[in-house]
């Protein structure tokens, strides 16, 4: 009887024990697998969905920046044709200015500029159309002053245009991925480097008094405005025109 009594204390203590045991936990500390499954799942679904819509954001500003670049090159365009634009129209009349003043060579150096200047107006004009742009009305101003003056413009002009911006407008073409302003802009920057020299060769003869021994024809590629004095190669240097194409500036109208 009393081995019967101990026996049943003691399984009610341990029973007793084992409940507080249970009982001293919270129902935080009791969820059940599938539930902290389900946690995990909903942390990992909103870092994958913080970094898409990092990704997203990147994307965005990747499109925004093509975008702003495509925008910097045609804004580049129109700036090269107006200022070719205004070169053509300047040139052919300093050409004018020199013959009045009995610089005849030096007025068909003007002439077969203001040609070339032309042709890369026309071709800035074709990139800025092809890209479905509006291609402005330009009224070109400049000021005729005398023929020495008109050289001294001249060669900053050029020297500007080789050294500042067609190099900027051809790196920035470059960044927007656009070809055609890459061919157009490059035959400009090409020839100008040309032109330059040319001036300061014509300058340096109206101080000298040696104008007569200037070039008296000129040969321009119709394709990129390349320039050549007293002969012309079987190939334009630049675009590989054939030079029966070449305009030949040989007379003043």
């Amino acid at each position: 009887m009393k081995k019967t009594s101990f026996l049943l204390v003691l399984a009610v203590t341990a029973s007793t024990i084992v409940f507080q045991s249970c009982g001293g936990k919270s129902n935080a500390d009791l969820k059940n697998p599938t539930s902290a499954s389900n946690d995990s799942a909903s942390v990992a679904n909103k870092e994958s969905g913080e970094e898409n819509e990092s990704e997203s954001d990147d994307k965005s500003a990747a499109k925004t920046g093509t975008k702003d670049l495509a925008a910097l090159n045609f804004e580049n365009m129109q700036a090269a044709f107006k200022g070719e634009t205004t070169a053509s129209a300047k040139y052919a009349a300093y050409s004018k200015k020199a013959k009045t003043e009995g610089f005849h060579e030096i007025a068909l150096l003007f002439k077969a500029a203001s040609t070339s200047e032309k042709i890369h107006a026309n071709n800035h004009k074709a990139v800025l159309e092809d890209g479905g742009q509006k291609v402005p009305e330009i009224t070109p101003e400049f000021t005729v002053k005398t023929t020495k003056e008109n050289l001294q413009d001249a060669i900053t002009g050029e020297g500007y245009e080789i050294s500042t911006m067609y190099p900027e407008f051809i790196t920035n073409a470059n960044s927007a991925g656009n070809q055609l302003s890459l061919i157009s802009l490059n035959y400009a920057y090409k020839t100008e480097k040309k032109h330059k020299p040319l001036y300061e060769q014509a300058l340096a003869a109206l101080e000298n008094n040696t104008v007569k021994s200037l070039a008296k024809v000129f040969y321009i590629c119709p394709t990129c405005g390349n320039t050549y004095d007293t002969t012309a190669p079987k190939r334009c240097g630049i675009s590989m025109t054939t030079s029966e194409k070449f305009i030949k500036i040989d007379k003043l109208s």
